[in-house]
């Protein structure tokens, strides 16, 4: 599994954010009120990371021998988990970036109560794309000697 590169995560907030501008410009011209997350969504993205930490560290000391070997399956689950929640993050955080710029760009200054959430949303992302790389770095294995290695290049080798 390759790692998530910087790409992937800025094309993942990239359309967060044009969904996000989109979802309020949709809203306001149907005469409708912009779109504003709960408080409960940064919340819950700070909790998602940190959860997504406490999961890897186990696998962390595993890698290391500093405890019992860990199931392989349950690594790739994390370490999947950890990938998808930085691209979740990216979209996310972008999206609440979307909402910020539109309400920026109004002539009407938003009030503090309407930002506060948005601008935590931002934050929680940013929050959940930081938690979710460390924590798929700390999945990741030491590489071996042998990886270096082409093959067996000895007399007995097969295709010499």
């Amino acid at each position: 599994m390759r790692r998530t590169g910087p790409g992937i995560l800025l094309l993942a907030a990239a359309i967060g954010i044009a969904g996000g501008f989109l979802l309020d410009q949709a809203l306001t011209a149907g005469g409708r009120a912009t779109f504003n997350p709960t408080i409960t969504l940064p919340i819950f993205l700070a909790l998602l990371g940190a959860i997504v930490v406490a999961l890897a560290l186990p696998i962390r000391r595993a890698t290391r021998g500093k405890i019992a070997p860990v199931n392989p399956f349950w690594a790739l689950r994390v370490a999947i988990l950890s990938k998808a929640s930085s691209i979740v993050g990216a979209v996310v955080g972008g999206f609440g970036g979307g909402l910020t710029i539109f309400l920026l760009t109004r002539p009407v200054s938003p009030s503090i109560g309407s930002l506060g959430p948005i601008i935590a949303t931002v934050v929680c992302g940013a929050a959940l794309v930081a938690a979710g790389l460390y924590a798929e770095h700390l999945c990741t294995i030491r590489k071996d000697d042998d990886d270096e290695q082409p093959g067996p290049a000895g007399p007995g080798a097969v295709g010499t």
